[in-house]
């Protein structure tokens, strides 16, 4: 089961969205230089339809986009809560920042507007890089991974 440790409103993490961050427990990437190690152990509240519904309501129409950051340790749930937040806030835009290099083999992309893919690498540095190895995608309505990296950068 998913547990959340806490969560946020951000205006950077997705592109032109004011969005609710949920940070996901349990990382098992372990990436060196991590922000957020404490995030690899088992801490926080489990997250399921009623939390989420609660945060919801919590914030009502004051966010755009809620983002998942992490949950690899889980992405079938994760995907599965991206569709309670769609159904219970229908035009709620769903993100998933995940630190595998590629999609999870059983996710469909469709079940987000938006997901990060990558890594972190410190020596590469995050999506306002230039170097990064993260990339951040737009999904479309068939599935199509759409690169908008370069949105986060300041030398675009």
């Amino acid at each position: 089961m998913a547990k959340f440790y806490n969560f946020d409103i951000v205006f950077a993490e997705v592109p032109d969205q004011t969005t609710l961050a949920i940070n996901i427990s349990e990382c098992p990437n372990r990436c060196p230089g991590c922000h957020s190690p404490h995030l690899w152990q088992s801490v926080g509240e489990v997250l399921d339809s009623e939390s989420m519904a609660a945060l919801l309501d919590r914030y009502g129409d004051a966010v755009t986009c809620v983002c998942f950051m992490g949950g690899d340790a889980s992405p079938a749930e994760i995907a599965a809560l991206a569709g309670e937040v769609r159904r219970l806030r229908p035009g709620m835009l769903t993100a998933w920042y995940s630190g595998r290099d590629e999609l999870p083999e059983g996710i469909d992309p469709r079940a987000f507007d938006y997901i990060k893919l990558g890594s972190y690498v410190a020596s590469l540095g995050g999506l306002s890089s230039p170097a990064t190895n993260q990339r951040m995608y737009r999904i479309s309505s068939d599935g199509e991974m759409e690169d908008i990296t370069r949105l986060f950068r300041r030398d675009r």
